[in-house]
């Protein structure tokens, strides 16, 4: 089954997480479907509030996959293709399955409307979630060994995280939800009344450029570790000229808070990947 499994998180990381798919195409054909695999879990999961209705269920299905890496319980996981192939990858090179429960655990914020309460708080989530896919995605190219220290990771995990809620703001917060550190807005004289109402303010504005800049600083130092990094793994950071090219996208348009983002067509980004993909070969 596994062929299949693995041909079928394909499809789904391809639908519904069209960037990182993109990102996965320089990968080396040996370990692309691992890579893939990871990252149709991560779609599986980031997308649970979208397909629940409140928290309780949504739990039960983290709590599902939960299992799944525990190997508790349910007989019928392999039937599920996505986890087939999920778990196939956690055996095939040797992967802690105790960092994907901890992505599940972070990923229960997600079925909440509290705010998220600072930038300290902010980056462990994106720590645990695509900081962890980054650094799980380079051990899978070093087949299966640690990578250290996992600075590329780490910074390229919370820029992209951050980039993706600044161009996700309008959307995130018509469902009532504040996922950028409210503490950055707080500190600007913004209110959620305001937020949730779609009202632009000065402050507002303000709180959302210095978390850019924020997310820059993390941007730079992620190019500089990556250009450090080992040239056989740096194919796990194929997300970045993707990122970079957004971050400057919502610079020259972020006047517009609660505007849904521009998105640059596929054929441009893979341009985009497979250019980055020379210069860090």
């Amino acid at each position: 089954m596994a062929a299949e499994s693995f041909a079928h998180a394909a499809a789904v990381l391809r639908e519904s997480d069209p960037d990182r798919y993109i990102s996965t195409l320089t990968v080396p054909a040996s370990h692309r479907d691992g890579v893939v695999a990871l990252y149709a879990f991560n779609a599986e999961v980031a997308g649970i509030r979208e397909r629940v209705n409140g928290p309780a269920p949504g739990e039960i299905r983290l709590q599902w996959w939960n299992d799944a890496l525990q190997g508790d319980g349910h007989g019928a996981v392999r039937q599920n293709p996505v986890a087939d192939a999920l778990l196939e990858t956690l055996d095939r090179y040797a992967l802690p399955p105790g960092t994907l429960q901890r992505l599940i655990g972070a990923r229960r914020f997600d079925l909440y409307d509290d705010p998220m309460p600072d930038l300290e708080t902010f980056e462990g989530y994106a720590g645990e979630t695509a900081s962890t896919l980054l650094q799980l995605s380079a051990m899978i190219l070093n087949e299966g060994l640690p990578v250290e220290p996992g600075d590329a990771a780490g910074h390229l995990g919370v820029a992209q995280a951050m980039i993706g809620h600044l161009r996700a703001f309008g959307y995130v917060s018509s469902q009532g939800r504040i996922m950028l550190p409210w503490s950055v807005m707080e500190a600007n004289g913004v209110r959620e009344t305001e937020i949730f109402s779609g009202v632009d303010s000065e402050g507002l504005h303000e709180a959302l450029g210095q978390i850019a800049e924020i997310a820059s600083a993390h941007l730079e130092k992620a190019r500089v570790a990556i250009a450090a990094a080992p040239k056989s793994i740096r194919p796990a950071f194929a997300i970045f000229p993707i990122v970079e090219a957004q971050l400057k996208q919502w610079n020259r348009g972020g006047a517009k808070a609660f505007a849904a983002p521009q998105n640059e067509p596929d054929w441009r980004k893979i341009i985009r990947v497979g250019w980055w993909s020379l210069r860090n070969r």
